[in-house]
């Protein structure tokens, strides 16, 4: 038995909107056995722009039942049938998750006709249902109403084993193929063509645009992870719309990628990566010496081309650290521009001369020098014969790169001839720390 299924809803993805209408046709493969279709009370206000869309409004809806009123009756028509719909990972996930609301478990197989009509009738100009129909010269009526979808999404499915589709949906419906849970434009080519190594992933949409970056210890593995379960969240459903074009970069080892993920998204800023989207380090901690020759400590903005002592991602981060430095080793507040008043003249006549006091500043930078350790990660390379190596100076990430294996640095200016400088972030600096922390051999110290 086939469940051909249509449904409108208040937005794109299931786990925060819900469905106002449902239309299903049981069908034998040969004719309609069995029609259902209503409205459903979303329990939620349906947004202008659907109203405009499907002409249905919330008084319309306001004596409908509720799904949980129906659930029923639709798991009766669906659970034991494959689920036909136009683009059925949308259908299927906001009535999956519905059923699961209201106590039943959805757990049926899936045919899309977006993709059953591509391999019967290739070379079309578009597949989407109304140009589908235009095309095919199948009637369309009632377009954006789940009966006049559902009963046109017949018409295509009874066309489509009419003219030798019966063949290709058998091939559909196997568990190994991947054409039940891949986005509508990818095909089981894109995915078996991806390495099973660690890189980054790019998901590109229809006009070649990045709008998402992952990490993978496996990135065939990764990348079918998306696609493979139900979620009913915001971001599969927008991947299964958008994604046309998979691509990737291979890499040694996984803290690679991980560098790699996050200067990717920090550089491109794609449209659905949502974490790792911080604003750059704005804040630097300077030293300077005034016209009465006190070397001065001050936590101002990033500049670019002026040496930093340390940088920071929030001015608060900066403040604390000063303060701390201030009471261990006895430094004027005023002089650290902590406390912002002018000196009085009797401080002025109070505080030590230049040369101890310096002295203080030069003890308090070699403290933090000293925390701020400047040391190499070496690992495996892609190849045998080189190595990855990421250098951390004076307590940020520096840049990363590969060595030839053979290679014996004793300084990191030697190191850099060979690596590509990278911008340092809270997210790369923690994970090479962390990684040394587990792989202490890894760790190469330079003084």
């Amino acid at each position: 038995m086939y469940a051909i299924v249509d449904i409108e809803t208040t937005g794109g993805y299931a786990s925060a909107h819900g469905i106002t209408e449902i239309a299903i046709y049981v069908h034998d493969g040969e004719r309609i056995i069995r029609h259902f279709e209503t409205l459903i009370n979303p329990l939620q206000k349906i947004p202008a722009y659907i109203t405009s869309l499907t002409g249905i409004d919330n008084f319309m809806v306001a004596d409908a039942p509720v799904f949980e009123d129906i659930a029923a009756t639709i798991y009766e028509l669906l659970n034991e049938a494959i689920f036909i719909a136009h683009n059925v990972n949308f259908d299927y996930s906001f009535v999956k998750h519905h059923l699961k609301a209201a106590g039943f478990e959805l757990a049926t197989k899936k045919l899309c006709t977006v993709r059953l009509s591509r391999k019967t009738f290739p070379g079309l100009p578009s597949y989407s249902l109304g140009n589908l129909c235009r095309s095919l010269a199948l009637p369309l009526d009632n377009r954006h109403r789940a009966g006049g979808d559902a009963k046109a999404t017949v018409k295509l499915f009874e066309h489509c084993l009419a003219n030798g589709g019966n063949e290709h949906m058998q091939q559909m419906l196997k568990k190994s193929s991947a054409e039940q849970w891949l986005p509508l434009r990818l095909t089981k080519a894109d995915i078996i063509q991806l390495p099973g190594c660690p890189g980054v992933y790019y998901f590109h949409d229809e006009k070649g645009t990045i709008v998402y970056v992952g990490k993978a210890i496996n990135i065939k593995k990764r990348v079918s992870s998306h696609f493979t379960h139900n979620d009913p969240d915001r971001k599969r459903q927008n991947f299964l719309r958008t994604i046309c074009k998979v691509t990737f970069k291979e890499c040694a080892t996984e803290l690679e990628a991980i560098v790699l993920e996050s200067t990717e998204i920090k550089k491109l800023w794609p449209k659905y990566n949502y974490s790792q989207k911080q604003p750059a380090q704005k804040f630097a901690l300077y030293m300077f010496e005034d016209n009465r020759g006190y070397q001065r400590l001050a936590i101002d903005k990033k500049k670019k081309n002026v040496p930093q002592l340390y940088n920071f991602n929030l001015l608060h981060e900066g403040l604390v650290m000063l303060k701390k430095m201030v009471e261990e080793f006895e430094l004027n507040e005023k002089l650290c521009f902590i406390d912002k008043t002018p000196f009085t003249e009797i401080e002025l006549t109070q505080i030590e001369s230049p040369t101890s006091y310096n002295i203080k500043i030069k003890n308090a930078i070699q403290a933090l020098e000293l925390q701020l350790p400047t040391f190499a990660v070496m690992d495996k390379g892609i190849k045998e014969e080189e190595k990855l190596c990421l250098l951390i100076e004076r307590g940020s990430f520096w840049g990363m790169g590969y060595l030839p294996s053979s290679t014996n640095i004793t300084s990191t200016t030697d190191l850099k001839n060979y690596l590509n400088p990278y911008a340092d972030n809270d997210t790369i600096r923690n994970s090479i720390y962390s990684f040394v922390q587990k792989n202490p051999e890894k760790r190469i110290s330079f003084l």
